[in-house]
């Protein structure tokens, strides 16, 4: 599984009731990369893919074809897929915010895309400048087409468990977003702790009322940001859910440009490093894993935030 050695791996005690695989949607060189104060160089930008790629990774999200006046760090986004096996075997997906973004991905011939919505109000407005039925009339003629152009659509739905402006979030209010995006024709649904407030009987419950509400467990992914350090046991809590597919950041780099609360996504290193532990498949080789995210951080001139990755880098 790894190329580290045996004592560098967890004794293996699986429990029971647990999914016996699961997916990790690699987000870091979008999620993960779009938050950095610095540019980081294309050519550093198709390594770390590449690397992700070469240790096991089934899906790793490229970048996003946002405008460069609001996410900066991406503005390299063409350039980027126009150097990666789109047609390889792993999907390598991009976040499209609008009809432009869609363009241009069609026109750079990816066949995985993202859309992006908000479960409240206020980050509805800081970040797509509009409602929560606005965002909506703005995604369905992107996911339409794409779906028109054969391409398949994931949709993030964020501000799931809190909001820095609004406070706690209605359970209620984000199946109903989210169930709208399904509806909207996305294969997935991501259900995202932006600011990473959730803890596991919030990620219990919201799953369970996503269930209630007639969504197979199969269309949710869960997306945890490591804020209040429980990232790992709501990973937890959604695996005794029945969810088997899991974003995470290699390294644990990330956050959101347009939350400042938001510190770093769930470390893809220590996600794996609980999932061998418990038995569960997940066909990622972690010493790969760990060498790609020390060699990313050299180049960001930091430490990780990753555990895993502080212990055996």
């Amino acid at each position: 599984m790894s190329e580290a050695a045996g004592d560098d791996l967890p004794a293996v005690v699986p429990a029971p009731d647990l999914p016996a695989a699961v997916t990790v949607y690699e987000v870091g060189p979008r999620d993960g990369l779009q938050n950095e104060s610095s540019i980081v160089p294309l050519e550093v930008k198709v390594e770390f893919v590449e690397r992700l790629v070469a240790a096991g990774l089934p899906v790793v999200e490229a970048t996003s074809f946002v405008h460069p006046r609001w996410v900066p760090q991406l503005a390299d986004a063409a350039e980027l897929v126009a150097r990666l096996p789109l047609a390889g075997p792993v999907p390598l997906p991009v976040l499209v915010p609008n009809d432009r973004g869609l363009d241009r991905a069609i026109e750079a011939g990816c066949t995985h895309v993202a859309v992006f919505a908000s479960a409240t109000e206020t980050f509805a407005h800081r970040n797509l400048n509009t409602d929560l039925d606005g965002q909506m009339a703005m995604i369905e003629p992107v996911a339409r087409r794409a779906r028109e152009a054969g391409l398949d659509v994931r949709a993030y739905v964020s501000m799931c468990f809190g909001d820095p402006w609004e406070g706690r979030v209605d359970p209620d209010q984000v199946v109903a977003v989210g169930r709208r995006l399904l509806d909207l024709g996305a294969s997935q649904l991501s259900i995202g702790d932006t600011i990473g407030v959730g803890t596991p009987g919030a990620v219990t419950d919201l799953v369970g009322r996503f269930t209630a509400a007639g969504t197979p467990v199969d269309r949710l992914a869960l997306h945890f940001h490591d804020t209040y350090g429980q990232a790992l046991a709501n990973a937890l809590a959604g695996l005794r859910a029945g969810v088997t597919t899991f974003d995470a950041s290699a390294g644990g780099l990330g956050g959101c440009p347009y939350a400042q609360s938001a510190t770093g996504n769930l470390a893809t290193e220590d996600l794996v490093w609980m999932l061998t532990g418990l038995g569960i498949d997940h066909g990622v080789d972690l010493g790969r894993l760990v060498a790609t995210s020390t060699w990313m951080a050299a180049r960001l001139g930091r430490t990780s935030p990753s555990a895993v990755v502080r212990a055996l880098g």
